[in-house]
């Protein structure tokens, strides 16, 4: 057997991404955190300039009247609890099974669409960026309100899987590179990948993203063919990032398989949770209902 390979994203029955991620959203608890700025024993700790995505609740109004300027106010507890998407868009990302709804980018896309719904709904900013893809390889800078959410939708529907981050080291630099820069303390980082056919050293670099204060879960997202290896006989396998094919019989290759792929989720999540972060695994026939409860639950 050997798979064909497509090079736009299948979204199957995961579109129209607008209507399903509100869907997904709606399902879910509508707030991703209690707000540090409320209850007793948090004190007033001066003011700061407004920035887009800014609880609104906590403009100074008489500042606005006085002297026509945006201000908010600070508590010392406060947090910059701002949500970063970063999406896994590498050329494996978009596999898709013959029992999957979609390719496994569309299902992390409707993943993080429908957090980054919950995240506005909730006051906080968003931000979207991405390993590796074509299309909308930039992603979105941080931002609030509907129109973000727009923003999220539009980049995510224009993304085409493309890139190997084996070979192209720069993918994951450069994926990376603007989390280590912007991230600041109580921003919540969530990275949706397989963590298939990334550089060996890969997730050292993502689990060091949960320090400094930053709330990190990785999310690895897998199709059921590589979750279960379900193959039967002789089949041939291409490696999407690459040009590798491999023929080999399937019962005898099944258990090796799927040790590797067990000793590849031991070591990204001891990596991600010695250092404070979260790990999930989910597999895109999984309820994305449940799966962004988790992420949710993960970050409160």
């Amino acid at each position: 057997m050997l798979a064909q390979i497509r090079r736009t994203l299948d979204w199957g029955s995961l579109a129209p991404l607008r209507l399903r991620s509100r869907a997904v959203a709606e399902g879910v608890y509508a707030g991703m955190h209690r707000s540090a700025r409320r209850g007793a024993g948090v004190e007033f700790g001066g003011y700061r300039e407004y920035t887009p995505g800014d609880d609104l609740r906590w403009l100074d109004r008489r500042s606005l009247l006085r002297h026509e300027r945006l201000v908010v106010r600070q508590f010392e507890t406060e947090t910059d609890r701002a949500l970063r998407l970063v999406v896994d868009a590498s050329a494996s990302m978009g596999y898709r099974g013959a029992t999957a709804p979609g390719a496994k980018l569309a299902w992390a896309g409707l993943v993080s669409a429908a957090l980054a719904r919950i995240a506005v709904a909730s006051g906080d900013p968003v931000a979207l960026g991405f390993l590796g893809g074509e299309g909308a390889p930039r992603g979105v800078s941080r931002g609030g309100g509907r129109e973000q959410v727009e923003r999220v939708i539009g980049a995510l529907e224009a993304l085409e899987p493309g890139g190997d981050a084996t070979l192209d080291r720069a993918l994951m630099d450069r994926a990376l590179e603007s989390l280590v820069r912007t991230a600041r303390r109580g921003n919540i980082l969530v990275w949706l990948s397989d963590l298939l056919d990334l550089p060996a050293d890969a997730h050292e670099r993502v689990a060091a993203l949960a320090t400094h204060g930053r709330v990190l879960v990785v999310v690895q997202t897998l199709d059921p063919d590589e979750a279960t290896f379900p193959f039967e006989g002789t089949v041939r396998l291409r490696a999407m990032e690459g040009d590798t094919v491999v023929e080999t019989d399937a019962e005898t290759t099944r258990e090796k398989y799927l040790e590797a792929l067990a000793e590849l989720e031991d070591k990204w999540r001891r990596a991600v949770t010695t250092r404070g972060g979260r790990f999930l695994r989910a597999v895109t026939t999984c309820d994305p209902v449940r799966v962004v409860r988790q992420v949710v639950e993960a970050v409160r």
